[in-house]
Parts: C-alpha cells; sequence; structure tokens
C-alpha cells in the first residue's frame, strides 16, 4: 500500500522519477551543519524531495554558515539548499548573496525563532538572577565560576556562528563581560557543560535559541532584556576591521525569521523542487520535536525526519499541493 503521504507527481516529476540519471546528474545538495534543530529541518527535506520527487539527495557536513552560503552562491552543485537561514542573523549573507547580485533565493515564508541567554529555573530562584544586567554583579557572575570566587562562564555560542559575534558585542555593552569568560565552544560541549551543571546543581549561563532540544530537556530560564530596539542595535560585519568597537547591541533580538534558501542553479534545473521549498516551512514547536528525537533520544537525523514526515501527512499534503 502507498504511504498516505504520497500524492500524485505531475508529468514532469514522474518522468524525473522514473529516469533520475537523465533527470539528474548529480545529487541535490543540502547543509547538515551537525545541530539538532538545522539537521531536523535538513532531513525533513531530504527525505521529502526522495520520496516524493524521487530525488538523490546528499547531505553535506558543512559547520560554517558563511561557508554555507559561499558555497550556495557558487551555484557548483556544493550546496544546493540550506534550510536554517536566521534573519536578522544572516541578514548580511542575504544581501550580499540574496540580492539582486546574488545567485541563491530566499524562500518567502519563515517560521519564528527566539535567542537570548538561559540559566536553570533552580540557578535563577537561588541566586536571584532574573535578568542580563544582574549577570554585571560580580557576585552572582561568580555563581557561574568553577569555585564560586572567580570570574564565570559563559557560553556565547560556536565558532562559526554569526550570532557569537553578535553576543560578544551584547556582553560588553551588557556590561558583563569583564566578569566572564565567554566561551566558544562547540555546541555539543555547552550542552554537555549544562547537563553536568544541572545533575551537580551548579550555575550554568549561556546563548539559548529556540526551537531547541533543551527547552524540553531541561528548565531554564530565559533572562529579561530589554525589549528590541532598533536604535539600540547596530552591528557591523567582522570583514571590517574595527567591527567590535563600530557595533553597539543594547537591546534584545527581534524574534528571528528561519527560511529556506537555494541556489537559482537548482530552480533553474529542478522547478519542481523549488516550488516545493516555496511552500515547505515548520512551526517551532515541531522544530524542537525534531531536535529532540535526534539530540536527546539519540535517532540518526534520517530516521528522525522519516518518522515525522509520516506522523504528519496533513501538514505535507500542504507543501505538495497546489
Amino acid at each position: 500500500m502507498k504511504s498516505p503521504i504520497k500524492i500524485l507527481l505531475s508529468a514532469s516529476a514522474a518522468l524525473a522519477f522514473l529516469w533520475p540519471a537523465l533527470a539528474q546528474a548529480n545529487p541535490i545538495t543540502i547543509a547538515d551543519p551537525g545541530y539538532a534543530t538545522a539537521q531536523g529541518t535538513a532531513y525533513v527535506v531530504k527525505a521529502l524531495l526522495e520520496d516524493q520527487l524521487g530525488k538523490e539527495v546528499e547531505a553535506v557536513k558543512a559547520a560554517s554558515v558563511p561557508v554555507i552560503w559561499e558555497a550556495l552562491n557558487r551555484n557548483a552543485g556544493e550546496i544546493d539548499i540550506w534550510t536554517d537561514v536566521w534573519l536578522p542573523n544572516q541578514k548580511a549573507l542575504v544581501e550580499q548573496y540574496a540580492g539582486d547580485t546574488g545567485k541563491v533565493k530566499l524562500a518567502a515564508k519563515s517560521y519564528a525563532g527566539t535567542q537570548g541567554y538561559c540559566t536553570t529555573k533552580v540557578t535563577a530562584e537561588k541566586h536571584d538572577i532574573r535578568s542580563v544586567f544582574d549577570l554585571s554583579d560580580p557576585a552572582k557572575a561568580a555563581v557561574f565560576s568553577a569555585d564560586g570566587k572567580g570570574k564565570g562562564k559563559i557560553w556565547i555560542g560556536a565558532a562559526g556562528w554569526l550570532s557569537t559575534n553578535i553576543e560578544t558585542v551584547r556582553a560588553r555593552d551588557y556590561g558583563f563581560a569583564d566578569f566572564f569568560e565567554l566561551q566558544t565552544t562547540d555546541e555539543a560541549v555547552a550542552t554537555a557543560d549544562l547537563d553536568a551543571a544541572v545533575k551537580a546543581g551548579t550555575g550554568w549561563v549561556g546563548y539559548c535559541y529556540g526551537p531547541h532540544q533543551n527547552f524540553a530537556r531541561y528548565e531554564l530560564q530565559v533572562l529579561e532584556e530589554p525589549a528590541n530596539d532598533a536604535a539600540n542595535w547596530t552591528f557591523v560585519e567582522p570583514s571590517d576591521p574595527n567591527w567590535l568597537q563600530k557595533s553597539s547591541i543594547k537591546s534584545a533580538y527581534k524574534d528571528a525569521e528561519i527560511h529556506i534558501a537555494y541556489s537559482k542553479s537548482l530552480a533553474d534545473s529542478a522547478p519542481e523542487v523549488a516550488a516545493i521549498l516555496e511552500k515547505v516551512t515548520f512551526s517551532t514547536d515541531a522544530v524542537s520535536k525534531l531536535a529532540y528525537a535526534i539530540a536527546v533520544e539519540g535517532k540518526t537525523p534520517d530516521a528522525a525526519a522519516k518518522e515525522w514526515l509520516a506522523a504528519n501527512p496533513d501538514v505535507v499534503a500542504g507543501w505538495l499541493g497546489n
């Protein structure tokens, strides 16, 4: 029996399914940056294109966001699809590569993402840490140190993330940078540190974003910040040698818009793929659950994606419908 999420293919899609060697000389490539939320959306798209259009799709490991965009823009098949475009975080890259002179297309649809700083609810309540400005209190910063006396440790993101540069500015401008070691480790290391802190009842604080599996796994407290204000948000890209001095950020992020991007060469060679990519979007909760299945339950991204697709036939039908 055919899967309930299958739909009738168009004549061109059917041809691609029956004779993929003729329709597609090389596999479609999709970026896998190694973190669970983006893996969830990437592998859902991968399975969707494989199952519904008979496409050969290859996931490509790529941890650096600028590298992903450069590969997209080369239109050489190195990376054809990127499912985790956060705006405003990647605004400069979108303007550079998806603007009038770029070779990347940004899908119109998006879903919401949130960003800020988190600690555990236990730590927040025990030490009365509610706001980012509490982190500039040396005594409260010390809660996050190894010995409870020295500088605290705060995770501001992974190397290669554009948000990590933004967090460097925010730590300075919120006034707590001098009281903390600003850590830029891989997310897996930061999550392991968080897990150890939760089990030991010690302090942990760091950059956090949603959707994310940690909100389902732990009791986290998002620290209060001044509401987003464009007048208090100036960020200069690190390509400028004086970017840090020229940047100034003293308010919270605006809720992000998370889009899919794809190469114009893919749109030209496989318009039926581009048509689907323009319709695919997610909910914040759906991506958190996908990430939880991958990062916490230990499912492979491919298995988690296929299970999610099978459990959400109505959503899939909406993506594939006219």
